[in-house]
């Protein structure tokens, strides 16, 4: 059976996890630049504020001291997660990672599941302050309404497990169609003008009257939803981009600067590529004025250079990213946004040196180099950086005006017991 470990309200949890005077409180997480809500704590939500929520519409909530706001901290939400599945792997042979805040075990004796989830979840708790729920079932659809219920019911004590036709059965009955994986808020209207009001209703309907409605992917769900595996382990691909970009908090015009902003997003390309054990034959950038300012003058260009060789080295992509900008910056217009995106991307291993090839020798030492950067930024604050990334982080420019500490990942913000 799978067993879905989910991590309750994550975004939030890690910002409880060392603020502890914001349990109880309405607590929302917003996205880059405070623009809008991207995560809610239970209290928020019966507060009535929607997930998507510009700040603007809620600040009156913080003005009146109802509703605390922060600025999304990802190196800190990062480092909890990987903390968070590191507990889940000690105890699963099999284990998918899905997302940020989720992972599937699976190869655990049935038997032995449910002694086991419940340990695993005061654990996590206990050693790194964040609630996880876990739903256990034959599918990775049922976990997921198995995992609901953990989440919504505290009698389940964070563990809920659909072994029997007769639980699966009330479980799919009280689950509205618009909360079944696979349908959402987006399938569910088309199916409820059918009559189809939630999950026992969907596959009590023939898998022909599905098929015709919703394709393939409907009849994966359909059956997944009655115990029949249809989901596979998703394999690890190799990524076929990648893109590193941001908006910036005001608006940039000077050449200098946006060089800096640009030669940390393609630094930040090449750690990724580093990390995949993959290299780009292509590096792209693109500078983008602000559409919504109808009263300044546009521009969206971009431009792309062919590298000899396949490279991952932070000198050879912040070159190319910069020969890239050059290409396409032009004086006179305030510019909003930027971004460095790397093509064309092969296996490190299996990259050849051209038969004219005269800059190997320079290109085992950007190697090196980048070796050494990667050492010591393991903090993930870039101690080590190209003079061209002289502004620091990449993500300086940014509004992060309600942002906590890296509690966890910087000496100098670890938290001061008095």
């Amino acid at each position: 059976m799978y067993a879905l470990v989910d991590c309750n309200n994550f975004f939030v949890s890690c910002e409880r996890a060392f603020q502890p005077g914001l349990e109880g409180r309405p607590v929302v997480v917003l996205s880059n630049n405070d623009g809008c809500v991207v995560a809610r704590s239970n209290e928020s939500k019966a507060l009535g504020v929607p997930m998507g929520t510009p700040y603007f519409k809620v600040k009156h909530l913080v003005d009146k001291g109802k509703l605390v706001v922060r600025s999304s901290n990802y190196t800190l939400y990062g480092d909890l997660s990987a903390r968070v599945m590191s507990l889940v792997a000690e105890v699963a042979p099999k284990l998918e990672v899905y997302s940020i805040d989720e992972a599937y075990m699976d190869g655990i004796r049935k038997e032995d599941l449910p002694g086991i989830c419940r340990d695993l979840v005061k654990k996590i708790r206990r050693w790194t302050g964040i609630p996880v729920s876990i739903g256990i079932a034959d599918t990775k659809t049922l976990g997921k309404v198995a995992n609901h219920f953990a989440k919504r019911y505290k009698g389940y004590k964070g563990v809920c497990m659909i072994d029997t036709e007769e639980k699966m059965r009330k479980a799919l009955a009280l689950t509205p169609i618009g909360d079944v994986w696979g349908i959402g808020w987006r399938g569910a209207p088309k199916l409820e003008a059918e009559g189809v009001r939630n999950a026992l209703d969907f596959i009590g309907r023939p898998s022909e009257w599905v098929r015709e409605r919703m394709g393939i992917t409907g009849v994966r769900t359909w059956s997944e939803l009655q115990g029949i595996r249809m989901v596979e382990d998703e394999k690890e691909e190799k990524r076929k981009s990648i893109c590193t970009s941001r908006s910036f908090a005001d608006m940039i015009s000077d050449l200098d600067e946006l060089t800096q902003r640009v030669s940390d997003f393609a630094g930040k390309c090449a750690e990724k590529l580093r990390r995949d054990g993959t290299a780009a034959g292509t590096v792209g950038v693109f500078i983008h004025t602000n559409r919504f300012r109808e009263d300044l003058d546009q521009y969206y260009p971009n431009a792309s250079i062919r590298l000899d060789v396949p490279a991952n080295s932070t000198p050879e992509i912040v070159g190319a990213a910069l020969k890239a900008l050059k290409m396409v910056y032009r004086p006179g217009f305030e510019y909003k946004r930027a971004g460095v995106v790397v093509v064309d991307i092969v296996d490190a291993d299996s990259i050849q040196q051209t038969l004219f090839d005269f800059d190997s020798g320079a290109r085992e030492r950007d190697d090196r180099i980048s070796r050494v950067m990667d050492i010591i930024n393991t903090s993930g604050r870039n101690v080590l950086r190209l003079a061209t990334q002289r502004g620091g982080h990449y993500a300086d420019g940014i509004r992060r005006e309600f942002c906590s500490g890296l509690y966890t990942t910087s000496w100098d913000e670890l938290i001061t017991v008095r």
